[in-house]
């Protein structure tokens, strides 16, 4: 694919600036979440007790192999939020579930900013899953205050969370997430993610009883998102728990964000994958036009053209110093964030992309009411 497609650098742009909730009394927070790691610690001794109990039987099957998935005769359907702290896996976990990249990934925490809902339909159910952004301690912008509302305003009106933690891992935003919790009457299903670095299985045990002595968890399941490792059992805890009741959307639908929206999400993941920390979290992206043009002769060659969606998106950084770095030692990174965002862009959206981008400055957007919500924040 030639990159006369309108990939462009634009060193000679012009700065631009920018002046329900019920109280679950039987829940239970206790203070042996933070003893997790003296718990694995010791978990040849511990798990041996520990072997008689049920929860034995959700270890087994992740370690097991995959088996066939039961068929209901009653169809379920209902929302599910994915909710943890920052950089856990949730929207790895969505998009595996879904079979299909939706929700954008980096290894940098705080990727996922708004609120993406993924619909995953089998022959039992139709679960539209709410990936959110991390649940996180430090609001030291407004976009970090916004995104806290948009991950807890995905609470409201759900049938299901599954909470997302590592399987070696125990945070401060953990503990945030799961007080946040504690404070709705929702059914909460513990999702042990990353299961697959554990060597020993006996490992899990003393962390899943340590759970189960601390919050009352309607299921407890370890997974491997990345590698697709007990997901079918999952969904299969996801239909249980999911109200008899009509698909809510077309069985064919995977999402109900627009190609616009999916479009400047992907660019801003090639960005922050190939930036690494130099440019964190001080970026975002704007579709300036979306543009479908169907296939037709050209008027001045008389030559047949495939139909095309022309794409054209401005990046917003905050200092002109993230603008060069953005754009790269002679417009190199922007040209390779361009290929890499039109190919993705022609697999979701199973057509030809002309892509151009643009590098501004827009000094504190991040923190700014106005400019936030202009962003779409």
């Amino acid at each position: 694919m030639n990159e006369d497609k309108r990939t462009n650098q634009a060193n000679d742009i012009e700065p631009e600036h920018t002046t329900h909730t019920n109280k679950a009394e039987d829940r239970k927070i206790g203070a042996s979440l933070t003893s997790t790691q003296q718990h694995s610690d010791n978990a040849v001794d511990e798990g041996a007790d520990f072997e008689n109990n049920d929860t034995t039987d959700t270890i087994d099957s992740f370690f097991a192999s995959s088996g066939s998935k039961d068929i209901t005769d009653d169809f379920k359907a209902g929302y599910v939020a994915i909710v943890g702290r920052p950089n856990v896996g949730k929207s790895t976990l969505m998009n595996h579930l879904l079979g299909q990249k939706l929700s954008i990934t980096s290894r940098k925490p705080q990727t996922t900013r708004h609120r993406i809902h993924g619909i995953l339909t089998t022959d039992e159910m139709q679960a539209v899953f709410v990936d959110t952004p991390g649940i996180h301690h430090n609001e030291v912008r407004a976009i970090n205050e916004r995104m806290n509302k948009a991950a807890l305003s995905a609470l409201v009106d759900v049938d299901l969370v599954l909470f997302v933690v590592d399987s070696d891992q125990w945070r401060d935003d953990d503990l945030l997430t799961l007080q946040k919790l504690g404070e709705t009457d929702l059914t909460i299903v513990l999702v042990i993610n990353k299961a697959d670095t554990l060597s020993d299985k006996g490992t899990l045990l003393p962390l899943i009883e340590t759970f189960s002595d601390s919050f009352d968890f309607a299921d407890i399941v370890p997974v491997s998102a990345l590698k697709n490792q007990n997901l079918d059992r999952l969904e299969e805890v996801i239909a249980s728990h999911l109200p008899t009741a009509l698909p809510i959307y077309d069985l064919e639908q995977i999402t109900d964000r627009s190609e616009r929206f999916l479009a400047s999400e992907i660019i801003r993941e090639k960005i922050m994958r190939s930036s690494g920390d130099e440019v964190p979290y001080d970026l975002t992206v704007q579709i300036d036009q979306f543009k479908d043009e169907p296939a037709h002769k050209d008027p001045k060659t008389g030559r047949p053209r495939k139909a095309c969606t022309f794409i054209d998106a401005t990046i917003y950084v905050e200092r002109s110093g993230q603008k060069a770095i953005v754009i790269g030692d002679k417009g190199q990174r922007i040209k390779q964030v361009g290929i890499d965002a039109r190919k993705d862009m022609e697999q979701l959206f199973d057509k030809k992309i002309m892509l151009t981008l643009w590098v501004k400055v827009k000094r504190g957007w991040s923190d700014d009411e106005r400019a936030l919500t202009s962003l779409g924040y």
